[in-house]
């Protein structure tokens, strides 16, 4: 096993950057030994780095002997090997390699680290599309197996993939914020009242009393506009205590929630936001196309499809959408998930796309914050977004009057003492403004057409799983 060395005497080349450019180059490589097969004087080797591969030989002659190739041969799976090799051009495509062009013949080859031999899952079994291996009878691995052994399932090249793109989608929110003039703030996630002064709340031991995990980072956005910030956004764990065992829902997710101030009307906050979605759609498809090819083998789906501008319907124009389609609902009903589901399935037939927003919800299914519509008091200033069928995020214009704010909790039977120190945050003079909160996992999923929220949580937490 090689120790740390202040001077190493190789530089270690990236898989991926291993091209037909590179042939005849003598290079060293860092990487897993993915596969071993020995025939004969021979053993080839699949070496992996992240999701990019290559096939490497070890074979008898100048540079290797007989030991060495029976000792590349019998190197565990997972094992962390440093290999110098020659790269040369295949004489075809190699199937099975992201690098199909060329192979590595090897000269030297280091342990670096030994896996042990027995794997709890393997990870070739872990890629399998289900409908493949339900058709040849080959083995595919379970939900909870990949989860118990996460660390070995994050090695896939599929969730290799997953987590890359989910950490450009951070990446393009806080570059697209940034450039529109939006601050990032850093809230607390421990709290002395439920952030929205509801039940579903964990509660921790806080020294002689009791605190709160926050459920949302909603009434420090909304301090920091009162604050003046104008535009604000954060990123960071959000902790819902709902006994939900659903494809869709967590008990701790990572928030991407924004506020902003607006002057004329909220719609401005609706647009600025629909925009922030439409670059991060456009940014991965600019720089993520690797990515979601590889998640696409192992979990076919369509493209994802969005319009610029964005579609926005009015909730009204879904309940009738619905009614058509045969659905019996009141004009004040909330949409179940069947529902959102159907709706999603009638949006892309008649619009062709997979993102949309639904404005105007009635007031009676919003919480108590949110500012009733001037107009038509039994609708609300509020909207949610959607992607393939399923919100996304959920938002609206706050009610910045105290007063009225007070109104709205006591139509609630809110306990005002609860939330006192929310509701005094207005009293010095608040200007009108409007936010939302985006569920990180839940736009990768839909995105990437998953179909399991665990998926795309790369430690997930859930009303039965707390480890690893």
């Amino acid at each position: 096993m090689i120790q740390s060395q202040e001077k190493p005497d190789r530089v270690l080349v990236r898989i991926k950057d291993l091209t037909v450019e590179k042939a005849d180059e003598v290079v060293w490589v860092r990487g897993r030994i993915h596969t071993s097969r020995a025939k004969g004087k021979q053993c080839f080797l699949v070496l992996r780095q992240q999701q990019f591969n290559i096939q490497a030989l070890v074979a008898v002659g100048q540079h290797a002997s007989k030991q060495m190739v029976k000792f590349a041969a019998n190197i565990n799976k997972e094992s962390i090997v440093d290999v110098e090799g020659v790269v040369r051009k295949a004489y075809q495509k190699i199937g099975g390699c992201t690098q199909q062009d060329v192979e590595l013949h090897v000269q030297r080859i280091y342990v670096i680290s030994l896996a042990e031999p027995r794997l709890p899952l393997q990870l070739d079994d872990a890629v399998r599309p289900e409908v493949e291996g339900e058709e040849d009878g080959r083995a595919t691995v379970n939900q909870d197996t990949r989860l118990d052994n996460r660390v070995i399932d994050l090695r896939t090249s599929t969730s290799q993939a997953i987590f890359c793109l989910q950490s450009g989608i951070c990446q393009l929110f806080r570059e697209t914020l940034i450039r529109k003039g939006f601050v990032e703030i850093q809230t607390p996630k421990i709290i002395s009242a439920a952030s929205e002064g509801g039940a579903n709340v964990f509660t921790v031991s806080y020294f002689k009393s009791s605190a709160y995990l926050a459920q949302s980072p909603q009434l420090y956005k909304q301090m920091c506009i009162c604050a003046d910030f104008e535009k604000v956004f954060c990123v960071g764990p959000v902790f819902r205590a709902e006994d939900s065992n659903t494809h869709r829902h967590l008990t701790e997710f990572v928030g991407l929630d924004i506020e902003m101030a607006f002057n004329y009307h909220y719609h401005e906050v609706v647009d600025e936001i629909a925009d922030t979605l439409v670059q991060i759609f456009k940014g991965l498809q600019e720089r993520f196309q690797t990515e979601i090819q590889t998640v696409s083998k192992q979990f076919p789906c369509e493209p994802f499809k969005f319009l610029e501008p964005t579609l926005r319907l009015e909730y009204r124009e879904a309940v009738a959408m619905l009614r058509e389609a045969g659905v019996e609902m009141g004009d004040e009903e909330d949409l179940s998930t069947p529902n959102e589901k159907l709706l999603g399935r009638l949006v892309k037939e008649k619009y062709d796309t997979d993102f949309y927003i639904l404005d105007k919800y009635p007031l009676a299914v919003r919480p108590f914050y949110t500012m009733p519509d001037p107009v038509n008091p039994k609708n609300s200033n509020s909207y949610d977004m959607f992607m393939r069928g399923e919100e996304i995020l959920s938002g609206a214009q706050r009610i910045h009057d105290p007063q009225l704010l007070t109104e709205r909790a006591q139509h609630h039977s809110i306990d005002l003492e609860k939330i006192k120190a929310y509701i005094d945050s207005f009293r010095f003079g608040a200007p009108p403004h409007a936010g939302g909160g985006i569920g990180l996992e839940r736009v990768t999923m839909l995105y990437l057409g998953l179909h399991n929220v665990r998926q795309t949580s790369m430690f997930p937490r859930d009303p039965k799983r707390l480890t690893p």
